[in-house]
């Protein structure tokens, strides 16, 4: 299902929207600080450098921190979409890490008003084309 907003890459998460495309889930990493970091900057948050910074691929599982269900978005793109589903997923390997993104099916389908959502349950990233050529991550139960 095409999504009715597609995120436009800045040069500092060109390459986090590129490894998507190859299906391929990935965050910066500071070899300086032995930190990630998500969403991409220009340079590290802890250090305030930038040439410590590399990409590292992760396993692309979660666990469900938090959801809520939007029954009435601000943005009229959403409406044809409505309810959905809002899923606050912590990374496996750094659970500072969180993305906030909805839940789908084994059919790329949005989730909604699921009436239990089981909160610290594993998920995993499936990338989901929003427009021809563009992959974004979206995250269903594992």
């Amino acid at each position: 299902m095409a999504r009715p907003i597609v995120p436009v890459p800045d040069p500092a998460s060109q390459p986090f929207w590129d490894a998507c495309n190859e299906g391929k889930l990935i965050v910066q990493y500071c070899s300086m600080c032995d930190r990630r970091q998500f969403p991409p900057e220009a340079a590290c948050r802890d250090c305030g450098f930038n040439f410590h910074l590399t990409w590292q691929e992760t396993s692309g599982r979660a666990k469900i921190v938090g959801y809520s269900i939007t029954y009435d978005s601000r943005l009229v793109q959403w409406h044809p979409l409505q309810p959905f589903l809002n899923v606050i997923v912590a990374l496996e390997e750094d659970p500072v890490i969180n993305f906030h993104t909805n839940l789908i099916d084994d059919f790329g389908t949005n989730l909604s008003e699921e009436p239990e959502i089981p909160i610290g349950a594993t998920c995993e990233v499936q990338f989901v084309e929003a427009e021809p050529g563009r992959m974004i991550p979206e995250w269903k139960l594992a």
